[in-house]
């Protein structure tokens, strides 16, 4: 194996100078002058830091057990020291298997021993479901990957000319991934000398959790899951056609390990395109996963005992051996069940999972993990509460920042959900072996799950069975729409916080529009929403400074005036919901100095359909138009 490398005297030092000589935030990378120092800027700003293998985000990510998945680990390392001898080298592995099945866990500690060795080049850990929204993007993938080079100590020559690059085209984080990695990775490693003592590899790891961003476009409607679905696997095949274009280049000199589900795109990649260099490790039975999750349980049992003073004969053999076949090969099954197990009274939380209702495990896997998570679920208080709560959180999108895709913090999304002070602790009691909560003093985190595999669970209906909820959307209209009646959420807050809430409550219009509630709630009881509130809010908020987005707030005004009307008959009166919103949303804002239609545009609007990205609606406040516009009203804003 290979010795690991040597230790510079400024190892570990932060923002060191000795004379032009200056050591950033590295490990042992050196650079002369302002320029470059420049440049490690530049890249930090445009990385994904979280996504680095051995990241402050990641303290906490999934491992290895000690002495489990040993089979698979000597593989990998066995691969990576010798690849390179074999009659036919391949260039990539691929490490995939099923869901739960530890591939997270398998590369992280991979990375660990990689970077112990010296072999470890660089790596990036996607994730869809926790941590940084960046970690989920394609645009920060070989940025992060270059940044790890120039701090790389062994790679001093190839990270000048990678800071060279960012020098001479501070563009490069604008162009195509294609470019970026042939000029930041490609290019820069050409003239590396090859030497015994460099590093081998790079890591990969949750390809298939790379998401496509979404949109600027505030107007915009909201894309269809099926269409998402399709621009996420075109991302994913750009990231796999790119790394194969540095890979089959000569003189590329580092290998590639990429680990992900088997989803459709990427089977297809390394079945049809890239066959001929790429080793498969699918992570089955081969592996003998039943004894590495039998040495976990005992380790986890072990501990449990010693802090509870139990019995050293407590549990029997019979039971962890009934844990380890229920598993069938699933990490993520025993992972849970103990952190079940030991969240509260662990004799009575064994005999619970111990007596649910027996499955073929051979005939559905996730049988045992589904009844598991049932379970887990039917101990809240309000079962079908906490799964839409759960549903809407994590897999709707709708309280993700729109632009970053990043969940809003729990100070946002617990007051919007509760319908009564207190109702998010009563709801998720119980649920900390599935959920993160951030505790009471934390403002900026949001919640968060243990494993992705419980949102596979909430979208599928033969799994979720009568806890599936099939529109988890309503929830989110039914909440706006008390919100709006109250003027505030029903959770007490101090004023600061509940300015805060309101701008973020006033944003969440936009995303809104898209969903048909909002428009049966608005027709049921219209005369009992106060529109002059809601539009003096969007003023307010569109005139502050540091609104983070004011023309969101201009926006909203526009899609109510017009959405409101999408179902009215040209030849009929407009129904009342309408002519009562459009009138009053009309007579608050000339009050407030804004444009709105005069009496032919309204006319018009009886013979047209429209949607919200028709410029028919209200405008903008006055001081933000040109004269000479055709809104049909004056700069008074009247007819």
């Amino acid at each position: 194996m290979s010795k690991p490398a040597t230790m510079s005297n400024f190892h570990g030092a932060h923002n060191v100078t000795t004379g032009d000589i200056t050591n950033i935030n590295a490990n042992n990378f050196y650079h002369n002058g302002g320029r470059s120092r420049n440049a490690v800027k530049e890249l930090q700003e445009h990385m994904a830091a979280g996504a680095m293998p051995d990241s402050a985000e990641r303290c906490d990510a999934p491992k290895c057990h000690p002495e489990t998945r040993v089979a698979v680990q000597n593989e990998l390392i066995g691969w990576i020291e010798h690849g390179d001898e074999e009659e036919e080298p391949n260039r990539i592995i691929w490490v995939t298997g099923p869901a739960g099945g530890g591939k997270t866990a398998i590369m992280g500690s991979i990375a660990d021993t990689c970077q112990r060795m010296g072999l470890l080049a660089c790596g990036f850990f996607f994730s869809s479901f926790t941590g940084s929204t960046n970690r989920r993007f394609k645009r920060c993938l070989v940025v992060t990957l270059a940044y790890q080079l120039v701090q790389h100590p062994a790679l001093r020559d190839v990270g000048e000319r990678i800071l060279s690059c960012v020098e001479q085209d501070p563009a490069i984080f604008e162009r195509q991934l294609e470019v970026q990695l042939d000029r930041l990775l490609v290019q820069p490693l050409r003239e590396l000398r090859r030497d015994a003592q460099l590093p081998k590899i790079i890591l990969i790891d949750g390809l298939d959790e790379c998401q496509a961003e979404n949109d600027n476009d505030l107007a915009r409607p909201a894309r269809s899951p099926q269409e998402m679905a399709r621009r996420n696997e075109a991302d994913q095949k750009e990231i796999l056609q790119v790394l194969l274009k540095a890979v089959n280049d000569p003189t590329f000199p580092f290998r590639i390990i990429i680990a992900s589900r088997p989803e459709a795109v990427i089977q297809s990649f390394f079945t049809d395109t890239a066959h001929h260099i790429t080793k498969r490790i699918f992570l089955d039975n081969k592996y003998n996963p039943d004894a590495d999750m039998m040495l976990f349980l005992e380790a986890r049992f072990a501990e449990i005992r010693r802090e509870y003073k139990l019995s050293s004969s407590w549990p029997s053999q019979d039971v962890k051996e009934a844990l380890v076949g229920n598993a069938s090969g699933q990490f993520i099954y025993v992972a849970t069940v103990m952190r079940f197990i030991s969240s509260d009274s662990p004799h009575e939380q064994l005999e619970q999972v111990m007596t649910l209702r027996r499955s073929d495990a051979s005939a559905n896997p996730f049988a045992p993990l589904d009844a598991l998570y049932t379970h887990i679920l039917s101990s809240s208080a309000k079962p079908l509460l906490a799964v839409r709560w759960l549903s809407l959180i994590f897999c709707t999108g709708m309280l993700d920042d729109g632009l970053s895709g990043k969940q809003y913090p729990v100070q946002f999304v617990q007051p919007f959900l509760e319908a009564s002070p207190g109702e998010a602790s009563h709801v998720f009691k119980g649920l900390n072996s599935l959920i993160f909560v951030p505790p009471t003093d934390d403002h900026t985190s949001p919640y968060s799950l243990f494993h992705k595999s419980f949102t596979d669970f909430l979208r599928d209906r033969s799994r979720c069975g009568s806890l599936y909820v099939d529109n988890p959307t309503d929830l989110f209209s039914t909440r706006y729409l008390q919100i709006w009646k109250d003027k505030g959420p029903a959770t007490p807050l101090d004023p600061l916080k509940k300015e805060e809430f309101l701008h973020w409550f006033m944003e969440r219009f936009g995303p809104l529009t898209y969903w048909s509630p909002l428009f049966t709630g608005l027709e049921q009881d219209f005369d009992s929403y106060d529109v002059g509130w809601w539009v003096r809010s969007q003023d307010v908020f569109s005139k502050q400074r540091m609104c983070g987005d004011p023309s969101q707030h201009t926006c909203n005004v526009d899609y109510l005036f017009c959405i409101i009307h999408t179902n009215c008959v040209w030849y009929q009166r407009c129904r009342p919901a309408c002519r009562y919103i459009r009138m009053e949303l009309i007579k608050e804002l000339k009050k407030l100095g804004w444009k709105t239609p005069g009496s032919l545009r309204l006319l018009g609007h009886r013979f047209r359909h429209y949607d919200v990205t028709d410029d028919t609606g209200i405008s903008q406040p006055i001081t933000h138009h040109r004269n000479g516009d055709d809104s049909g009203v004056n700069s008074e804003g009247k007819p």
